[in-house]
């Protein structure tokens, strides 16, 4: 794979990011094992996880994705050759919450214990806490730059005004930025991104890695009608969410390009955020390899104009 640069900073990060969430969850150990393999072995180096992943499932307390990947670096190795990114804010019980530098301190040290590293890559602000000063945020993550726990931050679900003022508190006092920002951002979730952060983070050239790439699996073309609301636990809620009249023009425009490009809907929807000004890598996850596979092969699929025009007049929010 051809490496991007992430923001501003020297990490070089491949076009498809493994979104850690699934594992401890719908992944096992020797499930998330393999698949790790699996994609270093395809060319990927870059993974995303956060501290709270997953204490929704019952029995889990947060950090079981963490502990997955810190048992498969250290049975692995290779570290050096990875881009490893976690989050620390968003609840994890016990009043452990929050961006708050003492917080923020203890959070980092119990992410390199599961992560079994002595180094964090990418650490995210995962939620803005506005009980907490951003300056006293940026202050406690340099001190954890230049201890060497974390090489460069980013934030998640910002919006562009907290976005704007981080960047320039960090610009006027020397305090480290954010290199990326990771919003939910799809061909159907455009607007929220586009509308606002899209023209911040191309000015300030913030990378960006966002989430829910494939809409929770609609744009794979799995749910064409009422009927497939079964299809999975949460099918209810992605047909009520996606199958509209614009998500069924955005289906159909997938459809279409897949043909003629020969790709799948899921590599070219993909492929559409690849090629996206601004965008460094969108984050995907996958329980098998086959799943894996495929979205490792959008990195594969150019896009010729004329598709992406397509999609992108399919997909318009305005």
């Amino acid at each position: 794979m051809e490496m991007r640069r992430l923001g501003r900073s020297d990490l070089m990060v491949s076009p498809l990011c493994f979104g850690g969430n699934v594992f401890g969850w719908t992944a096992d150990a020797a499930t998330s094992f393999s698949l790790l393999d699996r994609f270093v072995e395809l060319g990927g180096n870059f993974i995303d996880t956060a501290d709270v992943y997953s204490t929704w499932v019952p029995g889990n307390q947060g950090g079981e994705s963490e502990t997955i990947i810190g048992t498969w670096l250290k049975k692995r190795g290779g570290r050096d050759r990875l881009v490893i990114a976690t989050k620390v804010g968003s609840d994890m019980g016990g009043g452990r919450k929050g961006l708050k530098p003492v917080y923020i301190r203890q959070a980092v040290e119990d992410s390199l214990r599961r992560l079994q590293t002595d180094h964090i890559d990418l650490y995210q602000s995962h939620r803005d806490d506005l009980e907490t000063p951003q300056e006293a945020t940026l202050e406690a993550y340099a001190k954890l730059i230049e201890q060497g726990k974390v090489r460069f931050v980013g934030a998640s679900n910002f919006t562009a005004e907290r976005l704007t003022e981080a960047l320039r508190l960090a610009d006027g006092t020397g305090l480290p930025r954010y290199e990326s920002l990771q919003p939910e951002y799809n061909l159907y979730a455009r607007q929220g991104y586009e509308e606002t952060l899209e023209p911040i983070c191309r000015e300030q050239e913030v990378g960006v890695i966002g989430y829910f790439s494939l809409a929770s699996g609609f744009l794979s073309g799995k749910y064409r009608s009422e009927a497939d609301a079964s299809l999975s636990p949460r099918g209810p809620n992605i047909v009520k969410k996606y199958l509209d009249a614009r998500g069924k023009r955005i289906l159909a425009a997938l459809d279409a390009v897949a043909r003629r490009r020969g790709g799948t809907m899921t590599q070219v929807a993909l492929a559409w955020l690849m090629a996206r000004p601004g965008v460094t890598s969108p984050i995907a996850s996958a329980t098998s390899i086959p799943q894996l596979d495929e979205l490792v092969g959008a990195a594969a699929l150019a896009l010729d104009a004329e598709s992406i025009a397509e999609l992108d007049a399919a997909s318009a929010w305005a």
